[in-house]
């Protein structure tokens, strides 16, 4: 089997972000692979383990994102890709992304695709519908089963907390949701053959686009904080009491009656 991964590089959420003049300051930032794009990793690497055949990751993004390309390689993919815009692109959105991964596929024999279901940086969950589209390949979004036997895949959807089953003929596009698998850990040996494995480097150029196919359809005019919340404060004294103190908290400092 022919199986393809879209990997995003994202932020580490788990760390301090900061947002200074209306962009996020990525000086001290931390980056991870999108979690949801980690339980797609790991599906390939299981249904490349039952089926045979090779797993490819592909990203799009910079020179420093070869480090999440690596950790997928370590994971078990195969080979990855790695498509620099830094040199051609200021800007992207979904549209950009779907149209450089499309010229990408143009050429490439598939069986399976898989993405995460959003990004954790901007929750669109467009890029993976968009691709198939553009590739004329049915898809599936927020698997959370997947089964494959012969040409045909039998999946289960998640939808909002029912499951739908499915059944398609490969090739097909699924988005993967949490609880399809467990990811598993980077080992050693792992790491230490990911250095040796194939990463193949590609600009626009290379794809016969240039910055104006892939121009973006939308632009950020901010990015901003949410207010900080203040402290709670408990109220005391008897039933009554508290009563009083709380309608005109609500009226003289709330203003909300």
């Amino acid at each position: 089997m022919n199986i393809y991964v879209l990997l995003k590089k994202t932020f580490d959420t788990e760390e301090s972000i900061s947002v200074s003049g209306g962009r996020i300051d990525e000086s001290g930032a931390e980056f991870i692979i999108n979690p949801y794009d980690e339980y797609a990793v790991e599906e390939a690497i299981q249904q490349r383990d039952k089926h045979g055949g090779t797993v490819t990751v592909v990203t799009i993004g910079d020179e420093d994102s070869e480090k999440q390309l690596r950790t997928a390689l370590a994971m078990g993919a195969d080979d990855a890709v790695l498509i620099d815009t830094s040199d051609d692109l200021d800007e992207g959105d979904q549209f950009t992304t779907a149209k450089i991964l499309e010229k990408f596929f143009e050429d490439k024999e598939v069986d399976l695709i898989l993405a995460g279901n959003v990004a954790i940086d901007e929750a669109s969950g467009q890029v993976g519908p968009r691709l198939a589209e553009r590739l004329n390949m049915p898809f599936i979004t927020t698997i959370v089963k997947l089964d494959i036997e012969g040409e045909v895949a039998k999946i289960e959807k998640d939808v909002e907390g029912d499951l739908e089953k499915i059944e398609v003929s490969l090739p097909v596009l699924v988005t993967c949701q949490q609880g399809l698998n467990e990811p598993r850990y980077t080992s050693l040996p792992g790491i230490m053959k990911a250095k040796k494995k194939p990463l193949e480097q590609l600009e626009l150029d290379d794809l016969d686009l240039d910055e104006d196919d892939v121009e973006a359809k939308t632009a950020t005019i901010s990015i901003f904080l949410p207010p900080k919340k203040q402290a709670g404060r408990i109220l005391a004294g008897e039933t009554g009491e508290q009563v009083k103190e709380l309608v005109s908290l609500l009226s003289n400092e709330a203003k909300v009656i």
